[in-house]
This record gives structure tokens, C-alpha cells and sequence, in this order.
């Protein structure tokens, strides 16, 4: 077991990682939806170069089942829809509204499936261990949001709680699948081809919409910068991904994703305390809430 506990630890830190590398696109490149395309474009293939070396490593080929096909169709339209709904979001509220939404979502939803669905059972243990995770998130809330990202608000909470869903989904069933790293395979190869598709649409849609205005254009050094930065969130993202579903054959649901998100929650401080803008008060007691909350899963007996 521990061993799958490391690749929670591991998927945590990408994650975090990752969440800094989208944000940081964002703001080179912008966020309407040609944009968020491009970048689930980008990131799709990162992400099936790194998952076919590990497949070539282990000795594993391209493998088929029409349930693996279906639920990462599923997966993969969750994924452009989380996406697009991300730089939504970030157009009307700050990071820590979004991350509220964002990880109360990635959560609470694979959370009550677990219980509900699959005879999990609720502990005293898990019971504080979301409390805390909940009050460690609403620490992170400010006033002064803009209403009119309330819609992306609860986009994000659905959909990132979605893909825990979906993973909880393929890993339990019995109908006939792929190994986890197939899995992910499937899902970057059909993220890349529906955000390749869109991508093109809307590209030509603008060029005809402006073909007699100058459409200014990134210079080449920030388009390999912003390329670079989502080829890199690209692998984090599809390793810390298979790393989930691969831990989740082993792990309740219900202990996995407040441990996900908790961590999420540190992992996101501590780059804020390597970089210009240090985290407030409200930010550390969120971090130590974070802290409490994971211990609790361990440390408290029932």
C-alpha cells in the first residue's frame, strides 16, 4: 500500500505543478475558446509521447476494448470541457475562488461515489478529514468576485470532479479493459483529435470573421514559451493522471481524493512561497487545515 500512497504524493505535486503551468499560459496567450483549444491540443501530444514510452518500457502494445474506448471518449470530452471552462473562469474570478471550486468539485463528487455507489464506508476519520479540506478551502475565498463567473464556477466544480468520477468508473468495472496506461493513451489521442479539430474550425472562423483586419499575432519567442509551458503541463498532467487510476485500483475513493486535493492545496503554497507573490495569512491556515486534514486519515482510528 505504500507504495500507491507515494503515487498520490508523486500525482499531487504534477498536479500543483501542472495547475501553475496552465495559469501561466493563460496569461501569455490569453483564454477564449481557440485558445483553450490550442493548448488541449498542445498538451495531448506531451502527454501520448510520454505515455507510449512508459507502454514501450512495460512492455505493453496498443490495446482495445470498446468499454476502455467509450469511457475515455468520455474522459477526453470532460477534459476540453474542464479546459475551456478553466480560462473562462480565470477571466472573472482570482486563483483562489478557482481552486476553490476547482478541488472542492475534484472531491466531493468522486467522494460520494465511492460511498454511495460503492459500499465505501464513511468513517469518523474521512467525516473530518472533509470537513477540514472544506473550511481549508473556503480560507482561500476573497471578496470582491465578479457574479459572472458563477456559470464557469460551477462548470469547473462538475467537471473536475467529473474526471475522478470517470477514473473511480474504469478502474471498478468488470466488463472487459485496457491496462491504466492504455487507458490514458486513449484519452490524449481523442483530446488531441476533437481539440485539433475545434482548434482548426475556430482558427479558419476567425481568419474569415477578420480577413480584412490585422489580426496581431504572437511573436515566435513567446509562442515557443507558451508551447514549452504546455508540452511540460502536458506530461504532468497525463503522468499524475495514470499515477491516480493506477493508486485507485488500491485506494478507496473516498481516502484518495481528499488526499489529492489536501495536498493540491500545500503543493500550490509552496511554489507561491518560491515565487514573487507570497501567500496571506488566510493562504497559510488554509495550507495547515490541509495538513491536519490528511493526518486525520491516518491518525484517527475509526
Amino acid at each position: 500500500m505504500l507504495l500507491y500512497y507515494s503515487f498520490l504524493v508523486i500525482s499531487v505535486v504534477m498536479f500543483g505543478c501542472g495547475f501553475a503551468l496552465q495559469d501561466l499560459f493563460r496569461k501569455q496567450r490569453g483564454d477564449n475558446l481557440k485558445i483553450s483549444m490550442e493548448s488541449a491540443f498542445i498538451a495531448s501530444i506531451t502527454g501520448i509521447i510520454v505515455l507510449f514510452i512508459i507502454n514501450i518500457i512495460n512492455g505493453i502494445v496498443l490495446e482495445f476494448t470498446w468499454f476502455t474506448f467509450i469511457v475515455a471518449l468520455v474522459s477526453a470530452i470532460n477534459v476540453i470541457a474542464f479546459t475551456f471552462f478553466t480560462f473562462k473562469a480565470l477571466e472573472y474570478i482570482n486563483l483562489s475562488l478557482y481552486s476553490l471550486f476547482s478541488m472542492l468539485g475534484g472531491m466531493a463528487l468522486p467522494f460520494l461515489q465511492g460511498i454511495i455507489f460503492y459500499g465505501e464506508g464513511f468513517t469518523v476519520a474521512k467525516g473530518i478529514c472533509v470537513a477540514l479540506i472544506c473550511a481549508s478551502l473556503l480560507c482561500t475565498f476573497e471578496k470582491g468576485e465578479n457574479k459572472k463567473g458563477a456559470l464557469f464556477c460551477i462548470g469547473i466544480f462538475i467537471f473536475n470532479g467529473m474526471s475522478g468520477v470517470i477514473t473511480k468508473i474504469f478502474t471498478a468495472t468488470d466488463l472487459p479493459k485496457t491496462s491504466a496506461e492504455t487507458y490514458n493513451i486513449w484519452i490524449s489521442l481523442l483530446t488531441l483529435a476533437m481539440s485539433g479539430i475545434a482548434w482548426a474550425i475556430l482558427s479558419y472562423l476567425e481568419k474569415r470573421k477578420n480577413k480584412d483586419a490585422v489580426i496581431e499575432k504572437p511573436t515566435k519567442k513567446l509562442l515557443w514559451q507558451s508551447y514549452g509551458v504546455m508540452s511540460l503541463y502536458g506530461i504532468l498532467n497525463r503522468v499524475g493522471g495514470l499515477l491516480l487510476v493506477l493508486a485507485l485500483a488500491h485506494v478507496d475513493a473516498s481516502v484518495q481524493y481528499p488526499m489529492v486535493t489536501g495536498g493540491t492545496i500545500i503543493v500550490c503554497t509552496i511554489i507561491s512561497l518560491l515565487s514573487r507573490k507570497k501567500p496571506s495569512k488566510k493562504e497559510l491556515v488554509s495550507v495547515a487545515l490541509a495538513v491536519i486534514s490528511m493526518l486525520a486519515l491516518f491518525l484517527i482510528p475509526v
